[in-house]
């Protein structure tokens, strides 16, 4: 299993106290993945989100990519996600910056795509429309189009219900041999085996514990096993997100977690996610998750549902998310933690947990693109 993390320019409160919030949470985050690079994670996906106050002020993650592109030398730096659906990126530009980012990498960069965060979001690029199954249908229009940008030397063109283009070369083309892997943010068991038949990675932004693992595998790697490749390759590729804090002791990660306003977090994501279930006990915003205590966050230890401790919990942790099966565990960090504590995470984890688990040295889909 290999290991990556995750950042999306979350504000949070912080700006209630600091006019320089904003632009502090962008570089501390821009940090994070510089010390991921040194810590031997192998993989820094940002989000690319639009309109959602303190949850992520990320709308611009290929510049943001772009910078990290020259600021690391190994770990691969992948978009979660670009999203291509034609009113809110034209898939020519999404092209062009999967190929340009692919190159200022020299071929670390991994093309994630998916439907956006909700209706408040993705909506606000569709005027009139009010159903956000629109998106899906546009989605599959669109997602077998930039291989052929990639890969051909003349693009033929394309007309189809949502956006067309007259025959055009399509520059630069990616690096290397073929093209970026392509990851799909992918939530139901549908779409999982939806992403799998196609050839495409899971970004499994979804999946909330170990137990959930099942219904994901079950879904994907029997579709990935007679996919129909769109792309060059099969990404056979499962991605999951989980929260993580450690630290020296087991009482100081935990009090650092119960600090972090993971609260507010919560509810932010369930504010626009509206398209995710909503679980039993999740106000409507603006009334807040209950803050969570040392024994709420004990709680969520022992149910899988954050990795916490010290290096050997985490460690035993994390062999629990590679034994279900999970082929990269990204880490979103909390985003109420101190600046400092969150540097001591991802350099504990990279010194204790990822060389016991992550013995290999080349990527997953540097493996798959240069076969």
């Amino acid at each position: 299993m290999e290991f990556g993390i995750f950042v999306q320019g979350y504000v949070g409160r912080r700006a209630e106290t600091d006019p320089l919030a904003e632009h502090r949470v962008l570089m501390e985050e821009a940090e994070y993945v510089i010390l991921a690079d040194r810590s031997g994670f192998k993989y820094a996906w940002a989000s690319e989100h639009h309109f959602l106050e303190q949850y992520s002020h990320l709308s611009a993650n290929d510049v943001f990519l772009g910078y990290l592109a020259h600021a690391t030398d190994r770990i691969h730096l992948g978009s979660g996600i670009f999203n291509p659906l034609a009113p809110v990126n034209h898939p020519v530009k999404v092209a062009e910056k999967v190929a340009m980012l692919d190159h200022l990498s020299e071929g670390r960069f991994e093309f994630g795509s998916g439907r956006g965060a909700g209706s408040h979001e993705i909506l606000g690029f569709l005027p009139g429309v009010t159903d956000m199954d629109r998106t899906k249908e546009i989605w599959e229009e669109t997602i077998a189009e930039f291989p052929r940008m990639w890969l051909q030397d003349e693009y033929p063109g394309f007309r189809g219900k949502h956006w067309s283009l007259p025959p055009r070369k399509i520059l630069p083309k990616p690096y290397g041999k073929s093209h970026p892997a392509m990851w799909y943010a992918a939530g139901s068991p549908s779409s999982y085996a939806m992403a799998g038949s196609k050839g495409l990675g899971v970004l499994g932004f979804s999946v909330q514990r170990v137990s959930d693992m099942e219904w994901v595998l079950d879904s994907y790697k029997s579709a990935i096993g007679r996919a129909r490749p769109i792309g060059g390759f099969v990404n056979d590729n499962v991605m999951v997100t989980t929260t993580a804090v450690c630290a020296e002791t087991h009482e100081r990660a935990v009090a650092i977690a119960a600090a972090g306003e993971l609260n507010h977090l919560q509810s932010l994501l369930f504010r626009y996610h509206d398209t995710f279930p909503r679980p039993d006990g999740i106000p409507e915003w603006p009334e807040l998750v209950p803050a969570y205590t040392a024994e709420v966050v004990e709680l969520l230890i022992a149910e899988e549902l954050l990795i916490c401790g010290d290096p050997d919990e985490v460690l035993q942790q994390c062999k629990r998310w590679e034994q279900a099966g999970a082929d990269q565990l990204s880490f979103g960090l909390p985003a109420g933690i101190p600046y400092e504590d969150t540097l001591n995470t991802i350099r504990l984890i990279g010194e204790h947990v990822i060389p016991q688990i992550d013995t290999d040295p080349i990527h997953r889909t540097t493996r798959f693109r240069q076969a």
